[in-house]
C-alpha cells in the first residue's frame, strides 16, 4: 500500500509517497481501508515536530479519516468488515490504510459522503466543544469568529447559529466573507493581512467594535492569533468569554489589563485533550453533530480535494492561509 510519510524534520514538502506494508490491527483495533482524509492545522505542526504530540518516525500526517473496515482485530465488537466510519487518530491518516482503536470511531450516517465524514469531528468537534464547554454559549449572544472561513471558522459559524447567537465574521477577503455570509454570518469584518501599526490595529478594534454592537462580543472564537487578537479583545463583552483555538498567525501576547477592565475569560480550548479526559462527554457531543447534520444546521464545505501523492499540497496551502472550507485527500 501507500503512504504520504515524514521522514525528516520539515515542512510538507518533504513528505514522500511510499510502498509500505499492509498493518496488521492489534488487540481492540480494525483495519480502515481509508477512503478520505482531511486536512487540519496539526498537520502542518507535526512534520515539523511544532505540535504537542511527537510520533516517532517515520510517519504518516493525518489526523481525520473515513473508510471502511476491512479487517478485525482480537477482542473488536459492535463492529463488522465493511462498516463505514470516521475516526480521529492524532496521525497515520495520509496512507491508503490505518489501524484504528475502535474505541475512536464512529458509524458515517447514511447518504454522507466520507469527504464530508472526515470533514466532521475535528473542526465541530473543536467547535461543539469550546462554544458549550469554555463559552458557555446561549441564545441570543453576540460571537466574533476570527478566520471565519476556513474549517473551523465555518463550523463556528453553523454551531453558532444553530445555538442562537448573532455572528460576526472576521475574516480577511470579500470573497471570504461571502463563504461566511452563506454558512449564515449576520456580518462580515474584513481584516487586513498585511502587518498592522498601531493605529491600523485601533482601527480593525473599531471595526470589531461596530459590528458587534454597543454590548460588544459575548464570545470571541479566535482561531487564528498573531495581531488580530488584542484588537477582538478589545472588542468582548462585559464578562465574555475569549476562546483561544489556534494562532495560525502567531502567539499573540495579550495586554492582560484588558481582561481586569472587561471583567472576561481568556479560555483554551484544547479538543484532542478533552477526548481522552471526558470520552463519554465527547460521545455524547459527536452524537449531537450527526443530529445537527441530519437536521440540515450543519454541512462541511469540501472546497478542494487532492490525491494521496498531493497530500503535502494540502498542507501547505491549509498553511498560508488560502483555503476556504475543508481540504482533503482522497484515495481512490
Amino acid at each position: 500500500m501507500k503512504a504520504l510519510r515524514s521522514h525528516t524534520v520539515g515542512g510538507p514538502e518533504t513528505l514522500t509517497l511510499d510502498e509500505v506494508e499492509v498493518p496488521t490491527p492489534g488487540k481492540g483495533q480494525v483495519l480502515v481501508d481509508v477512503k478520505a482524509c482531511a486536512i487540519n492545522y496539526p498537520d502542518g505542526l507535526i512534520v515539523r515536530d511544532l505540535y504537542q504530540f511527537k510520533p516517532e518516525r517515520p510517519f504518516s500526517p493525518g489526523g481525520e479519516i473515513a473508510g471502511v473496515i476491512e479487517a478485525l482485530g482480537e477482542g473488536v465488537e459492535g463492529w463488522q468488515v465493511g462498516d463505514r466510519v470516521l475516526a480521529g487518530i492524532g496521525n497515520g491518516g495520509l496512507a491508503e490504510k490505518v489501524c484504528v482503536a475502535a474505541g475512536r470511531m464512529f458509524k458515517v450516517p447514511d447518504g454522507v459522503p466520507f469527504e464530508k465524514a472526515a470533514s466532521l469531528m475535528m473542526t465541530y468537534g473543536t467547535t461543539i466543544h469550546g462554544l458549550k464547554d469554555r463559552g458557555h454559549i446561549k441564545p441570543g449572544d453576540v460571537m466574533l469568529v476570527l478566520g471565519a472561513a476556513g474549517g473551523v471558522g465555518l463550523s463556528a459559524v453553523e454551531l453558532g447559529k444553530a445555538f442562537g447567537a448573532k455572528v460576526i465574521a472576521a475574516v480577511s477577503s470579500e470573497a471570504k466573507g461571502e463563504v461566511a455570509r452563506q454558512a449564515g454570518a449576520d456580518e462580515v469584518v474584513i481584516y487586513p493581512r498585511d502587518a498592522m501599526d498601531k493605529d491600523a490595529s485601533k482601527e480593525l478594534a473599531n471595526k470589531f467594535k461596530a459590528a458587534c454592537g454597543p454590548d460588544g462580543a459575548n464570545i470571541v472564537y479566535d482561531i487564528v492569533g498573531g495581531q488580530y487578537s488584542e484588537p477582538a479583545l478589545r472588542a468582548i463583552a462585559w464578562e465574555g468569554r475569549f476562546l483561544v483555538v489556534g494562532f495560525p498567525a502567531g502567539i499573540p501576547k495579550m495586554p492582560l489589563n484588558l481582561t481586569l477592565l472587561k471583567s472576561c475569560d481568556i479560555c483554551g480550548v484544547f479538543w484532542g485533550a478533552f477526548t481522552a479526559r471526558e470520552p463519554e462527554k465527547f460521545r455524547a457531543q459527536a452524537d449531537e453533530l450527526f443530529d445537527l447534520m441530519a437536521a440540515g444546521k450543519i454541512d462541511p464545505l469540501i472546497s478542494e480535494t487532492f490525491p494521496l501523492e498531493r497530500g503535502g499540497e494540502a498542507i501547505a496551502k491549509l498553511e498560508a492561509r488560502e483555503a476556504v472550507g475543508k481540504l482533503v485527500v482522497t484515495m481512490d
